[in-house]
């Protein structure tokens, strides 16, 4: 008998999303195969809502015109169970057909005029709006069919949320007007209206009932099945909390690779973000077997085998159980099948080891991302979280992420060091918590903006946090500015390392600060001077405002005053990473407990137990790191892994996983260390040590 525990089970995905024309040609066997080989031991399959996979009895769940007296959907989960697998049944509700439209207007999205919303990329057919009944009791019959009549473990919901706008159908109207007294916004993040943090609220609300409605009608007809929506990378921010502890298992997180100059790591972080507001939740990383191109739409391709491969190693390094999914269940380009079997296959071989260790680290790196949040426009790109993520994976500093919404001194206290790249809105009471963390002897680098709005957004008359900075506003951001730098003025860890430079690299946009006493100015502002024409190009006056300042007490703070992991992430300038780098080494006090030092890009992840350590290394060194797909991994030259021992630690050994095979260990200065030769994409080095 199956138990409501068995999504800690299900860790690799076959994911199957069928289009209409596939009951006509489905090869069972092909994909029976697929599953078997690459040791999944869970499949999601499409079952119904946009279009019906199965012979379905409900009115307006539009059947595949080429279903015939065929049940693909019935065949694909027999031949999952026949391989002992989970199965999961996907439904997509955010459209319906023609057919439904005309019989059923009041379930559709409507614009701020009244008017129903038709796909944007399909004709005729029409988007449903999540506050109608079409959601509330049509997919909750559909979801009740489909548990009622096959062997299925839960229902997986894709684009559940509906209409990705404000939707202003009759009835979403009426339930915004009747639980709150506004009427809906008329534009979406308007800090002027308040009627929109209401709408971000009540929405919250409604779609964390609506889960709440579909999880308890699959469990009403099997007690063990979940009702399990797709989510991207930030949706978990858009449920209560309360709903989230209570009816999700697990997250799945629609991450489906990169494109543009998204760095290979991405898809590790989001593992992190996901435990940085839910340390508890399993997490499950999709990964498309084709490019993800947002502006061509290639959905019906694939990806060169490496990219593929990494992008899936990477997320189950950081935490995050591979998921692969196919769009269309004909193969015309067989060239992605290996590298899924391989990293797939690599993932159950280590498994075992991996999934009984939590991963941990010394710096956290705070997520601004909260829901509804009123700044930052470019709200799901943070440019200044990107630059420190990328300088902290090149400078080999393993760390985490938390969540703002997560703040708390429970939460902190892991952490020898908390990193603002620019959390710009903070609450008084979260900058209560980081002034006793700091207070506590934590350590802080903070950049930008932090704490100068409050949690609505509101600018402050100075930071939140000016106290713990050691500074004082005194005039507002001011650019982007072009032409900048900063001077080094006086020896300090933090200006370290730059080979007898005067000056780097400043920023673009800058905020003026004066420094409080018992604090070190390392860097100062250079005056404007112009950039053209070429015979100007110098500087009138000599280094003034602060550019970087430090202060040391219990804890060790480092405050940047400009944008230096937006400046980072755009130019990549190697002196921008480089100051990241000094600063939350200062601020931790030297090397972290587990590091790997060689040359090459590698992300690290650490893991522990009462035995001992796990130092898993991915090797994202290759010609496209920070643009367009992997085509070739070049082997990472001979690196040393080092490791803190815990006191009382004796006799250390080390096996690597990948290379199955022990490894010699030097002790030195409380430290073991271990040689690895060559690493390829991956290698694992477990120490496991007895205490005294």
């Amino acid at each position: 008998m199956r138990t409501p525990d068995w999504p800690r089970t299900a860790t690799r995905w076959t994911q199957l999303t069928l289009a209409e024309d596939d009951p006509a040609h489905l090869d069972v066997d092909f994909w029976t195969s697929v599953m078997r080989d690459s040791r999944s031991n869970a499949a999601c399959i499409s079952a119904g809502g946009y279009i019906a996979y199965y012979p379905t009895r409900i009115p307006f769940h539009h059947r595949s015109t080429y279903l015939g007296d065929t049940d693909p959907f019935g065949a694909l989960v027999e031949a999952a169970r026949g391989l002992d697998m989970h199965v999961m049944a996907r439904v997509d509700p955010h459209a319906v057909h023609a057919e439904a439209a005309e019989a059923h207007p009041e379930w559709l999205a409507r614009d701020a005029q009244g008017a129903a919303i038709e796909h944007w990329a399909y004709p005729d057919i029409w988007l449903t709006c999540s506050f109608t009944d079409y959601h509330r009791e049509f997919i909750t019959e559909v979801a009740r069919e489909i548990v009622r009549e096959y062997d299925v473990d839960a229902i997986f919901a894709n684009r559940w949320e509906g209409y990705a706008s404000i939707s202003h159908s009759e009835a979403a109207q009426r339930s915004f007007r009747d639980d709150t007294g506004f009427e809906l916004p008329k534009r979406e993040r308007d800090p002027s209206d308040p009627a929109w943090p209401a709408y971000v609220a009540w929405r919250r609300r409604k779609l964390s009932e609506l889960v709440s409605i579909w999880d308890t009608a699959v469990k009403d007809v099997r007690p063990h099945a979940r009702f399990i929506p797709n989510l991207g990378m930030f949706a978990a921010r858009d449920l209560e909390p309360e709903l989230v502890r209570r009816v999700y298992p697990m997250f799945v997180v629609d991450k489906q690779g990169r494109s543009g100059i998204e760095a290979p790591w991405a898809a590790g972080r989001v593992a992190k973000r996901s435990r940085g507001l839910y340390p508890d939740r399993p997490i499950g990383l999709i990964t498309s077997v084709g490019p993800e191109h947002h502006q061509h739409r290639w959905k019906d391709s694939v990806a060169p085998p490496e990219e593929v491969r990494t992008w899936i190693v990477d997320g189950f390094a950081q935490g995050a159980f591979p998921w692969f999914t196919k769009f269309n269940a004909t193969v015309s380009d067989p060239r992605w099948v290996p590298p899924v079997v391989e990293a797939f296959s690599l993932h159950a071989r280590l498994e075992p080891v991996l999934s009984e260790m939590a991963v941990t680290a010394e710096v956290a790196l705070l997520d601004p991302s909260r829901a509804g949040q009123l700044r930052t426009g470019a709200a799901h790109t943070f440019p200044d979280e990107n630059g420190f993520y990328q300088a902290l994976v090149e400078a080999r500093i393993p760390f985490e992420f938390i969540a703002d919404q997560a703040l708390s001194a429970e939460r902190l206290r892991p952490y020898k060091v908390l990193v603002l790249a620019n959390a710009e809105q903070l609450g008084d009471a979260e900058c209560q918590v980081i002034r006793e963390y700091v207070a506590a002897g934590g350590g802080l680098v903070a950049a930008h903006q932090s704490s100068l709005y409050d949690e609505h957004g509101d600018l402050r008359d100075g930071f939140g946090l000016a106290d713990v900075f050691g500074v004082d506003l005194t005039a507002p951001v001011r650019g982007p500015v072009k032409n900048n730098y900063i001077a080094l003025t006086g020896e300090h860890p933090v200006n370290a390392g730059f080979g007898g430079a005067e000056r780097i690299i400043g920023g673009s946009h800058l905020l003026r600060v004066e420094a409080r006493p018992g604090t070190r100015v390392p860097f100062r502002f250079v005056p404007d001077f112009p950039d053209l024409p070429m015979e100007e190009l110098y500087p009138r006056q000599a280094p003034d405002a602060p550019a970087v300042i430090t202060r040391e007490g219990p804890g060790r703070v480092v405050y940047i005053p400009f944008d230096i992991g937006a400046i980072f992430w755009e130019a990549l300038q190697a002196d921008h990473g480089l100051l990241i780098a000094n600063s939350v080494r200062w601020a931790l006090g030297g090397e972290p407990e587990a590091t790997v030092r060689g040359p090459g890009l590698a992300d690290l992840a650490v893991r522990r137990d009462e035995h001992g350590v796990a130092v898993t290394v991915v090797n994202l060194t290759n010609p496209m790191a920070m643009r367009g797909a992997i085509r070739e991994t070049i082997p990472l030259p001979p690196q040393t892994v080092s490791v803190a021992l815990p006191p009382g630690a004796r006799g250390a050994t080390a096996r690597l996983l990948v290379a199955d095979a022990e490894a010699a260990t030097v002790v030195r200065d409380g430290r073991v260390e271990v040689e690895l030769a060559n690493v390829g994409l991956i290698e694992v080095v477990h120490l496991t040590w007895e205490r005294s």
